[in-house]
């Protein structure tokens, strides 16, 4: 399995720098927007509580009550099944490169909350920045996959084969190939995200 995830990420290496570039470009951008108009900043930030609150109330309680293993599992889960699979891989079965297309929404709106525009932003963003690259990495990988999927269908030589039908299975194995790495990294993001929320923060600010 590794010898074939190296080979991929070797043999498409190009395809693999793009989608970092699109992302944390984006990201880039987007918080360049933040600064320049911090109200949308506050505007999204209230309305992503709102969402999390409604959505997720396990997870925010988790965090709350300072329950370290739930709020790693829980994390670990919402990024993985959610905002993963189901945000980015899913669209890409049908929709093309709909994970490209997902991942780089994605990429603005965390641009937007997270930009420093604070000094107390600043501060938190410091630790999490690590989170930011960590979790970055997995949806970018993720996005990475959907591109070799329909990077195959559009030219079925560059997957091996010779018929689109071919190139599409293959593009979804090569996803499960892939989908290790993005499983180790939202599992280290997950963990690292819990204990600075629930004990790095908590002692900052107290």
């Amino acid at each position: 399995m590794f010898k074939t995830l190296a080979r991929i990420f070797r043999v498409e290496f190009k395809g693999y720098a793009a989608m970092n570039i699109l992302y944390y470009g984006l990201v880039a951008i987007a918080m360049a927007y933040s600064f320049l108009h911090p109200e949308v900043q506050g505007t999204f930030m209230g309305e992503v509580e709102t969402g999390f609150e409604e959505a997720l109330p396990l997870l925010i309680e988790a965090y709350r009550s300072g329950n370290f293993p739930l709020a790693v599992a829980l994390t670990f889960s919402f990024n993985l099944f959610l905002g993963s699979f189901v945000y980015i891989t899913l669209p890409s079965l049908i929709i093309p490169f709909g994970g490209v297309i997902t991942g780089c929404v994605r990429a603005v709106l965390w641009g937007i909350i997270l930009a420093p525009t604070t000094p107390e932003l600043a501060q938190a963003m410091t630790l999490h920045s690590i989170v930011l690259v960590l979790e970055g990495q997995g949806y970018i990988i993720a996005m990475f996959a959907t591109y070799l999927q329909w990077k195959g269908i559009v030219k079925p030589a560059s997957a091996g084969e010779k018929s689109r039908r071919k190139a599409y299975v293959v593009g979804i194995k090569k996803t499960a190939h892939i989908y290790v790495l993005v499983v180790v990294l939202l599992a280290t993001s997950a963990f690292y995200e819990a204990f600075e929320l629930i004990y790095i923060l908590k002692t900052l600010t107290t």
